[in-house]
């Protein structure tokens, strides 16, 4: 299982955001996209935040409230430092950190300039590990 790296089961296209995107676009390529989540980035595709379904939905909750202007990505993202992993890195190197306390949704960075390379899900390490295990079943 040590041969299997990040990379190979990551998201290469995932919902993407800036701060200075208005929430309801970023609500809706989160439907689109079906992500629960997505990083933040500036202009060198560099990570500088993470937006969840339930910042979008406290944003939104409360703009509706006050019957205020729409908030950006950057008003409700989440700043400090974002769990991310590198694309080279082994499911189950992940798979051992993505326990109940952290992300379900791991920004992926390049290993040289550590810009943003894709996303990797909990479902997608889980589906990676169950192709291994299915592999290991055809071989016996």
């Amino acid at each position: 299982m040590q041969s299997m790296k990040v990379v190979d089961f990551m998201n290469r296209h995932p919902a993407v955001f800036t701060a200075d995107l208005p929430i309801e676009v970023a609500v809706e390529r989160l439907v689109q996209s079906r992500q629960r989540g997505g990083p933040v980035v500036d202009e060198k595709r560099r990570v500088i935040g993470f937006i969840s379904e339930q910042d979008c939905l406290a944003a939104m909750l409360r703009d509706t409230y006050h019957k205020e202007l729409s908030a950006n990505v950057g008003d409700c993202m989440y700043q400090g430092e974002v769990l991310s992993v590198f694309a080279n890195e082994t499911i189950t190197d992940v798979a051992q950190r993505m326990d109940a306390k952290k992300p379900k949704v791991y920004p992926v960075l390049d290993d040289d300039n550590r810009q943003l390379v894709g996303v990797i899900t909990r479902t997608d390490v889980l589906a990676a590990i169950d192709s291994y295990f299915k592999d290991s079943y055809r071989q016996r």
